[in-house]
Protein backbone atom coordinates (compact mmCIF):
# COMPACT_ATOMS: atom_id res chain seq x y z
CA UNK A 1 0.00 0.00 0.00
CA UNK A 2 3.07 2.55 1.24
CA UNK A 3 4.70 1.96 -2.56
CA UNK A 4 1.03 2.16 -4.09
CA UNK A 5 0.57 5.61 -2.38
CA UNK A 6 4.36 6.90 -3.27
CA UNK A 7 3.76 5.62 -7.15
CA UNK A 8 0.49 8.12 -7.13
CA UNK A 9 1.97 10.74 -5.63
CA UNK A 10 4.76 10.69 -7.84
CA UNK A 11 3.04 9.79 -11.15
CA UNK A 12 -0.52 11.31 -10.46
CA UNK A 13 -0.94 14.09 -7.83
CA UNK A 14 2.97 15.99 -7.84
CA UNK A 15 2.96 16.53 -11.71
CA UNK A 16 6.30 15.16 -11.56
CA UNK A 17 5.95 13.44 -15.08
CA UNK A 18 5.32 17.28 -16.55
CA UNK A 19 8.44 18.55 -14.80
CA UNK A 20 10.30 20.49 -17.89
CA UNK A 21 13.69 19.28 -15.87
CA UNK A 22 12.82 15.88 -15.93
CA UNK A 23 14.67 14.33 -18.48
CA UNK A 24 18.33 15.88 -17.28
CA UNK A 25 17.50 15.84 -13.92
CA UNK A 26 19.92 13.02 -12.35
CA UNK A 27 22.71 15.42 -14.28
CA UNK A 28 21.81 18.35 -13.68
CA UNK A 29 18.43 21.12 -12.74
CA UNK A 30 19.21 24.95 -13.20
CA UNK A 31 16.95 27.86 -12.56
CA UNK A 32 18.84 30.57 -14.45
CA UNK A 33 15.98 33.02 -12.90
CA UNK A 34 17.02 32.76 -9.23
CA UNK A 35 20.46 33.58 -10.21
CA UNK A 36 21.55 37.12 -7.83
CA UNK A 37 24.29 39.47 -7.30
CA UNK A 38 25.71 37.02 -4.59
CA UNK A 39 25.76 33.71 -4.67
CA UNK A 40 27.21 30.54 -2.74
CA UNK A 41 28.84 27.23 -4.06
CA UNK A 42 29.07 23.80 -2.54
CA UNK A 43 28.88 20.62 -2.47
CA UNK A 44 26.16 17.82 -0.69
CA UNK A 45 26.02 14.12 -0.86
CA UNK A 46 22.70 13.66 -2.20
CA UNK A 47 22.83 9.50 -1.68
CA UNK A 48 25.04 7.27 -0.74
CA UNK A 49 27.93 9.60 -0.48
CA UNK A 50 27.46 10.67 -4.23
CA UNK A 51 28.59 14.65 -4.54
CA UNK A 52 26.74 17.39 -6.62
CA UNK A 53 27.51 20.67 -6.62
CA UNK A 54 25.04 23.23 -5.46
CA UNK A 55 24.54 26.77 -6.41
CA UNK A 56 22.26 28.77 -4.52
CA UNK A 57 21.58 32.40 -4.58
CA UNK A 58 21.95 34.64 -1.06
CA UNK A 59 18.82 37.12 -1.69
CA UNK A 60 16.67 33.44 -1.51
CA UNK A 61 18.07 33.10 2.37
CA UNK A 62 17.43 29.74 2.33
CA UNK A 63 13.99 29.59 1.32
CA UNK A 64 12.16 29.34 -2.46
CA UNK A 65 14.22 30.70 -4.87
CA UNK A 66 17.20 29.87 -3.60
CA UNK A 67 18.26 27.36 -5.68
CA UNK A 68 20.41 28.23 -9.16
CA UNK A 69 21.68 25.09 -10.11
CA UNK A 70 22.51 21.27 -8.69
CA UNK A 71 24.85 19.44 -10.85
CA UNK A 72 25.82 16.06 -10.85
CA UNK A 73 29.87 15.35 -9.58
CA UNK A 74 32.16 18.19 -8.79
CA UNK A 75 34.61 17.94 -11.73
CA UNK A 76 34.92 21.37 -12.37
CA UNK A 77 34.70 20.68 -16.33
CA UNK A 78 31.39 19.32 -16.06
CA UNK A 79 30.38 22.22 -13.66
CA UNK A 80 31.24 24.84 -15.70
CA UNK A 81 29.92 22.88 -19.02
CA UNK A 82 26.39 23.24 -17.51
CA UNK A 83 26.67 26.56 -16.04
CA UNK A 84 27.35 27.65 -19.18
CA UNK A 85 24.17 26.87 -20.30
CA UNK A 86 22.95 30.07 -17.90
CA UNK A 87 23.10 33.30 -20.34
CA UNK A 88 26.45 34.94 -19.97
CA UNK A 89 24.82 38.25 -19.60
CA UNK A 90 23.17 37.05 -15.96
CA UNK A 91 26.55 35.29 -14.98
CA UNK A 92 28.75 38.34 -15.53
CA UNK A 93 26.07 40.51 -13.36
CA UNK A 94 27.03 38.09 -10.49
CA UNK A 95 29.42 40.24 -8.23
CA UNK A 96 30.27 37.36 -5.17
CA UNK A 97 30.73 34.15 -4.48
CA UNK A 98 31.38 32.69 -1.47
CA UNK A 99 33.06 28.95 -1.69
CA UNK A 100 35.87 26.80 -0.05
CA UNK A 101 39.44 26.29 -0.84
CA UNK A 102 38.88 23.64 -3.58
CA UNK A 103 40.63 24.32 -6.49
CA UNK A 104 37.95 22.59 -8.58
CA UNK A 105 35.23 25.40 -6.60
CA UNK A 106 37.42 27.97 -7.25
CA UNK A 107 37.54 27.37 -10.90
CA UNK A 108 34.43 26.95 -11.46
CA UNK A 109 33.57 30.67 -9.95
CA UNK A 110 36.35 32.05 -12.49
CA UNK A 111 35.31 30.70 -15.49
CA UNK A 112 31.23 31.14 -15.04
CA UNK A 113 31.60 34.17 -13.11
CA UNK A 114 33.86 36.58 -14.21
CA UNK A 115 33.18 39.85 -12.55
CA UNK A 116 32.59 38.31 -9.14
CA UNK A 117 34.73 38.98 -6.40
CA UNK A 118 35.42 34.89 -4.28
CA UNK A 119 35.44 34.39 -0.91
CA UNK A 120 36.72 31.93 1.23
CA UNK A 121 34.42 31.26 3.86
CA UNK A 122 35.58 31.72 7.08
CA UNK A 123 33.89 28.62 8.50
CA UNK A 124 35.95 26.19 6.41
CA UNK A 125 39.30 28.05 7.35
CA UNK A 126 38.08 27.93 11.29
CA UNK A 127 37.58 24.43 10.37
CA UNK A 128 41.15 23.37 9.70
CA UNK A 129 42.46 25.55 12.66
CA UNK A 130 39.83 23.17 14.92
CA UNK A 131 40.93 20.18 13.24
CA UNK A 132 44.94 20.89 14.00
CA UNK A 133 43.66 21.41 17.85
CA UNK A 134 41.70 18.39 17.64
CA UNK A 135 44.74 15.99 16.09
CA UNK A 136 47.03 17.11 18.92
CA UNK A 137 44.04 15.78 21.77
CA UNK A 138 43.26 12.57 19.69
CA UNK A 139 47.48 12.11 19.50
CA UNK A 140 47.47 12.24 23.68
CA UNK A 141 44.13 10.50 23.90
CA UNK A 142 45.68 7.49 22.23
CA UNK A 143 48.62 7.55 24.18
CA UNK A 144 46.51 7.85 27.18
CA UNK A 145 44.95 4.64 26.20
CA UNK A 146 47.90 2.87 25.55
CA UNK A 147 49.37 3.97 29.29
CA UNK A 148 46.14 2.46 30.84
CA UNK A 149 46.46 -1.12 29.16
CA UNK A 150 49.52 -1.37 30.15
CA UNK A 151 48.66 -0.60 34.00
CA UNK A 152 45.67 -2.77 33.59
CA UNK A 153 47.90 -5.86 31.74
CA UNK A 154 50.21 -5.26 34.58
CA UNK A 155 47.92 -5.46 37.33
CA UNK A 156 45.74 -8.22 36.26
CA UNK A 157 49.66 -10.26 35.85
CA UNK A 158 50.81 -9.60 39.65
CA UNK A 159 47.03 -9.88 40.47
CA UNK A 160 46.43 -6.40 42.08
CA UNK A 161 43.99 -3.39 42.16
CA UNK A 162 45.10 -1.48 39.54
CA UNK A 163 46.13 2.25 39.95
CA UNK A 164 44.62 4.34 37.68
CA UNK A 165 45.51 8.15 38.12
CA UNK A 166 42.05 9.92 39.05
CA UNK A 167 41.80 13.99 38.46
CA UNK A 168 40.08 15.88 40.86
CA UNK A 169 36.85 16.24 38.55
CA UNK A 170 36.47 12.48 38.57
CA UNK A 171 38.32 11.77 35.11
CA UNK A 172 40.65 9.56 34.31
CA UNK A 173 43.40 10.34 32.03
CA UNK A 174 41.85 8.83 29.18
CA UNK A 175 38.13 10.33 29.96
CA UNK A 176 40.00 13.70 30.31
CA UNK A 177 41.05 13.51 26.91
CA UNK A 178 37.79 12.25 25.87
CA UNK A 179 35.88 14.58 27.49
CA UNK A 180 37.61 17.75 26.34
CA UNK A 181 36.76 17.41 22.88
CA UNK A 182 33.39 19.26 23.74
CA UNK A 183 35.25 22.28 25.20
CA UNK A 184 38.46 23.04 22.79
CA UNK A 185 35.38 23.81 20.16
CA UNK A 186 34.00 26.59 21.72
CA UNK A 187 35.06 30.03 23.44
CA UNK A 188 36.09 30.63 27.34
CA UNK A 189 33.62 32.35 27.59
CA UNK A 190 30.91 29.78 26.25
CA UNK A 191 32.43 27.12 28.79
CA UNK A 192 30.21 25.68 31.62
CA UNK A 193 31.59 25.73 35.06
CA UNK A 194 32.46 21.83 34.79
CA UNK A 195 34.07 22.68 31.58
CA UNK A 196 36.30 25.16 33.10
CA UNK A 197 37.30 22.83 35.75
CA UNK A 198 38.18 20.38 33.33
CA UNK A 199 39.93 22.67 31.07
CA UNK A 200 42.05 24.35 33.53
CA UNK A 201 43.15 19.95 34.41
CA UNK A 202 43.86 19.74 30.61
CA UNK A 203 46.12 22.54 30.60
CA UNK A 204 48.06 22.29 33.83
CA UNK A 205 48.43 18.34 32.20
CA UNK A 206 49.23 19.35 28.33
CA UNK A 207 50.76 23.23 28.28
CA UNK A 208 51.05 22.85 24.26
CA UNK A 209 47.14 22.44 24.36
CA UNK A 210 46.56 25.32 26.20
CA UNK A 211 48.98 26.99 23.39
CA UNK A 212 47.12 25.09 20.29
CA UNK A 213 43.95 26.33 21.74
CA UNK A 214 44.92 29.85 21.77
CA UNK A 215 46.35 29.77 18.17
CA UNK A 216 42.53 28.39 17.04
CA UNK A 217 40.82 30.70 19.30
CA UNK A 218 42.89 33.93 18.31
CA UNK A 219 41.94 33.28 14.19
CA UNK A 220 38.67 32.82 15.51
CA UNK A 221 38.75 36.38 16.89
CA UNK A 222 40.39 37.69 14.24
CA UNK A 223 36.77 36.69 11.89
CA UNK A 224 34.70 37.86 14.92
CA UNK A 225 35.96 41.32 15.02
CA UNK A 226 34.82 43.98 12.72
CA UNK A 227 37.82 45.59 11.46
CA UNK A 228 38.88 46.52 7.78
CA UNK A 229 41.09 44.14 5.58
CA UNK A 230 43.99 46.43 6.41
CA UNK A 231 44.01 45.80 10.24
CA UNK A 232 43.26 41.69 9.66
CA UNK A 233 46.15 41.62 7.39
CA UNK A 234 48.14 43.03 10.04
CA UNK A 235 46.26 40.39 12.93
CA UNK A 236 47.03 37.82 10.27
CA UNK A 237 50.84 39.15 10.34
CA UNK A 238 51.05 38.31 14.20
CA UNK A 239 49.34 35.45 14.37
CA UNK A 240 51.35 33.69 11.59
CA UNK A 241 54.48 34.31 13.83
CA UNK A 242 52.80 32.57 16.79
CA UNK A 243 52.36 29.51 14.85
CA UNK A 244 55.83 29.61 13.52
CA UNK A 245 56.74 30.35 17.13
CA UNK A 246 54.61 27.47 18.58
CA UNK A 247 56.44 24.86 16.14
CA UNK A 248 53.29 22.59 15.35
CA UNK A 249 53.29 20.82 12.21
CA UNK A 250 49.73 20.49 11.55
CA UNK A 251 49.14 24.60 12.42
CA UNK A 252 52.17 25.10 10.06
CA UNK A 253 50.05 23.40 7.02
CA UNK A 254 46.94 25.73 8.17
CA UNK A 255 49.04 28.77 7.59
CA UNK A 256 50.40 28.10 4.35
CA UNK A 257 47.26 26.97 3.44
CA UNK A 258 45.73 30.77 4.33
CA UNK A 259 49.07 31.88 2.41
CA UNK A 260 47.91 30.09 -0.72
CA UNK A 261 44.89 31.57 -0.58
CA UNK A 262 45.48 34.67 0.97
CA UNK A 263 43.59 37.46 -1.10
CA UNK A 264 39.92 35.42 -1.27
CA UNK A 265 40.13 34.80 2.49
CA UNK A 266 40.86 38.14 3.13
CA UNK A 267 37.95 39.44 0.83
CA UNK A 268 35.31 38.28 3.78
CA UNK A 269 36.46 41.41 5.41
CA UNK A 270 35.10 43.75 2.78
CA UNK A 271 31.67 42.19 3.29
CA UNK A 272 32.00 39.31 6.00
CA UNK A 273 30.40 37.31 3.59
CA UNK A 274 29.90 33.34 4.45
CA UNK A 275 28.82 30.57 3.16
CA UNK A 276 26.67 29.83 5.77
CA UNK A 277 23.29 30.01 3.82
CA UNK A 278 25.02 27.75 1.30
CA UNK A 279 25.39 25.52 4.78
CA UNK A 280 22.15 25.92 5.70
CA UNK A 281 20.71 24.85 2.30
CA UNK A 282 23.05 21.89 2.52
CA UNK A 283 21.52 20.93 6.35
CA UNK A 284 18.25 21.11 4.72
CA UNK A 285 18.83 19.16 2.13
CA UNK A 286 19.76 15.78 4.62
CA UNK A 287 16.90 16.85 6.37
CA UNK A 288 14.83 16.63 3.93
CA UNK A 289 16.77 12.82 3.18
CA UNK A 290 16.11 11.65 6.50
CA UNK A 291 12.87 12.31 6.42
CA UNK A 292 12.13 10.20 2.77
CA UNK A 293 14.26 7.57 4.83
CA UNK A 294 17.19 8.00 1.85
CA UNK A 295 17.37 8.76 -2.14
CA UNK A 296 15.85 5.47 -4.09
CA UNK A 297 14.48 7.94 -7.12
CA UNK A 298 17.24 10.58 -7.53
CA UNK A 299 15.28 12.69 -10.19
CA UNK A 300 11.82 12.41 -7.71
CA UNK A 301 14.07 14.00 -5.12
CA UNK A 302 15.60 16.70 -6.86
CA UNK A 303 11.89 17.23 -8.12
CA UNK A 304 10.27 17.37 -4.87
CA UNK A 305 13.42 19.76 -3.82
CA UNK A 306 13.21 22.26 -6.67
CA UNK A 307 9.61 22.51 -5.40
CA UNK A 308 10.03 23.84 -2.20
CA UNK A 309 13.45 25.92 -3.04
CA UNK A 310 13.55 26.79 -6.47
Amino acid sequence: MAGNFKDNIKNSISNFKNWEQKSHAEDWILYPENLSGRLSLDEVALSDGELYTVLTSKAAKGRKGSIVAVIKGTRSETVIENLFKINRDLRIRVKEVTLDMAGSMKLIAKKCFPNAVQVIDRFHVQKLATEALQDIRIRYRWEAIEQENILLAEAKEKKLKPEIEIFENGDTRKQLLARSRYLLYKTREKWTASQKQRAKILFSEYTDMEKAYNLADGLRKIYNQKIQKSVAMLKLAHWFKEVEESGFKAFSVLMKTIMNHYSDILNYFDQRSTNASAESFNAKIKNFRLQLRGVRDKSFFLFRLSKLFA
